[in-house]
């Protein structure tokens, strides 16, 4: 009988840049939001604490069962919601243990897929994209959506709002959700790129928040003007918790985009990520399986192709995927 276990040693910073006023004016809400530098004027805020655990070891997947990463889409005890049945599943059906692991940015987790510190991962479109050939992770499954594998990112802004296209947001804040984010960083910054701008030259401040659900509070409460999000997360919650995206509205939508798969390690044993890959090809053939999927609102998960995300890796080239990385959010 499989076990799930969780590894959450995570941080959800907002990371601001230019001006302290900001700062004053979200505090109260990150004092109850718990629950994708060296700079002088970038601070770095938690939505919620850490919590520090043992971080996974090296172990082999024999030894330790299947230790499976999320990527920061949502923040972490979203994750653990949405996820804890599909990696029981998982478990289930493979016969061995799951871990959940947590991180706190996407880097993070390629880094961990890297080192075979994870043999599993559900990750954003744009690391795959950008780090498939140094990392080596393998392609094992992506889901189906309203029967596509591809996905747009939104830009929202609060309901109320007087703005109504990427003009009008000159000047104003902005939410990133992880410098490595696609539809979080990446999209919005080619979209600039487009009117020879940068989000530092447009923008009047910018923050992370380090997770989708994240992003769309901050708008939806007013404290920043507009963000960029995957639109799968945004749709999700409108349909199943309207109450987090009734105070947003939609503004633009992008281009589709392959969705983030599931990839495995390449230290994780051939015979292992095949049992993985047969099982969720078929978990919608299964009772359990397909009322997991639903809930989800997934179709069914398919077997991806790499070409799938080759027009993200154009948009690599047209624009620079990651200019926080380099000099990105420090600890506290």
């Amino acid at each position: 009988m499989s076990r799930l276990s969780w590894d959450r040693t995570v941080m959800r910073p907002i990371v601001i840049r230019r001006g302290r006023m900001f700062l004053r004016m979200i505090l109260p809400f990150l004092l109850v939001a718990s629950g994708c530098a060296d700079d002088s004027d970038r601070k770095v805020v938690d939505f919620s604490r850490t919590i520090g655990v043992a971080r996974p070891d090296t172990a082999s997947p024999e030894q330790s069962g299947l230790r499976v990463a999320v990527g920061a889409m949502v923040s972490p005890r979203e994750t653990f919601a949405h996820y804890r049945e599909i990696l029981e599943y998982i478990g289930a059906k493979a016969g061995t243990e799951v871990q959940l692991v947590q991180r706190r940015t996407y880097g993070e987790i390629s880094d961990l897929l890297g080192k075979g510190g994870i043999d599993l991962a559900f990750v954003c479109s744009g690391p795959y994209a950008m780090e498939k050939d140094r990392q080596t992770f393998e392609l094992l499954a992506t889901p189906e959506v309203n029967g596509s594998h591809f996905y747009q990112a939104y830009l929202i802004v609060n309901e109320k709002s007087p703005f109504h296209n990427l003009g009008d947001l000159r000047g104003k804040t902005f939410a990133f959700t992880d410098p490595d984010s696609n539809t979080g960083k990446l999209v919005p910054t080619y979209w600039l790129g487009q009117i020879q701008e940068s989000p530092e030259s447009f923008f009047g401040k910018t923050i992370y928040t380090y997770s989708h659900d994240n992003a769309i509070m901050a708008v939806a409460k007013g404290l920043v003007d507009a963000a960029a999000v995957d639109g799968l997360i945004w749709d999700f919650y409108h349909k199943r918790n309207p109450a987090v995206t009734a105070a947003t509205r939609v503004i633009r939508k992008s281009e589709p985009y392959g969705i983030p798969p599931l990839v495995a390690s390449g230290k994780l044993s051939s015979d292992m990520k095949g049992r993985i890959r047969e099982l969720l090809l078929a978990m919608h053939q299964d009772a359990d399986g397909k009322r997991i999927l639903d809930h989800l609102m997934i179709d069914r998960f398919v077997e991806p192709k790499d070409e799938w995300y080759d027009g993200i890796r154009a948009l690599i080239g047209k624009s620079d995927p990651r200019p926080g990385r380099a000099d990105g959010p420090q600890e506290p």
